[in-house]
This record gives structure tokens, sequence and C-alpha cells, in this order.
């Protein structure tokens, strides 16, 4: 009886695999012309830690706040805040923020393949922390 149900776990486990990539490259994707449309190389979408450093470079953030996404806790909250400034840089209000925070799966392709244009990091605003 127990031979049953490891057969099917086998089976579940490959289809989890084949979502999680089927994610990884529809994300890929959808960076790839995000980056394209701030003037930064689209290749840039298929290394981790550089696509952090050229997101960070087009919303108008130092190279070393890729080192707060190692902090637990921090790098929830630059999470956010990154697609907030995201939103600003292509022109998008608060309400498109949330969108990116909790649809990323819907907003983030709505905003790569629309007609929302790169106007400068975080839209042009002076941003301190």
């Amino acid at each position: 009886m127990d031979q049953d149900f490891t057969n099917y776990e086998g089976l579940g486990n490959g289809s989890y695999v084949f979502i999680i990539l089927a994610l990884v490259v529809f994300y890929v994707f959808v960076y790839w012309r995000i980056f394209e449309k701030a003037g930064k190389p689209g290749w840039a979408a298929i290394i981790p830690i550089y696509s952090g450093l050229v997101l960070l470079k087009i919303v108008g953030k130092p190279w070393w706040w890729i080192l707060l996404f190692f902090i637990p806790g921090i790098n929830l909250i630059i999470s956010i805040w990154l697609s907030n400034l995201l939103s600003l840089s292509f022109g998008k209000g608060i309400g498109f923020t949330l969108g990116l925070i909790f649809l990323s799966f819907i907003f983030y392709p709505i905003l790569a393949f629309s007609n929302a244009e790169y106007i400068g990091p975080a839209g042009g605003k002076t941003i301190v922390m």
C-alpha cells in the first residue's frame, strides 16, 4: 500500500519542477522586456545577481542595496519599495505598485508589454533613504 503512494508522489514532483521552470522562463521573458524598455540589456534578466543590479540601476538606487536582499525581513521591505520605485520609473502610481506586489504575474507583463515608457529612475523624483 505504501508503494502506491510513493508512485503518486514521484509523479507530482515532476509536475512541480515543470511549473517552476515555466514560471522562471516567464519572468525572465518579462524582465527582459522591462530592461529593454529602460535602455538596459535584456540578456541581463538571465543572470540572477546581475539582474538585481540592473533593476537597482533602473530605479536609481546604489549597487550595495543588493546586499539588503540577504537580510531576512529587510528583503521584504526592500522588495516592496523597489516595486514602488519601478512603477514610478515607468510613470505609474501607487495602485500599480499594489498590483506589482500582490498580482505580480499580471502586472509585470502589463508593465513589460504595455505602452508605458521609462521616464527615468523613480520617475525623476528624488527619494532619500
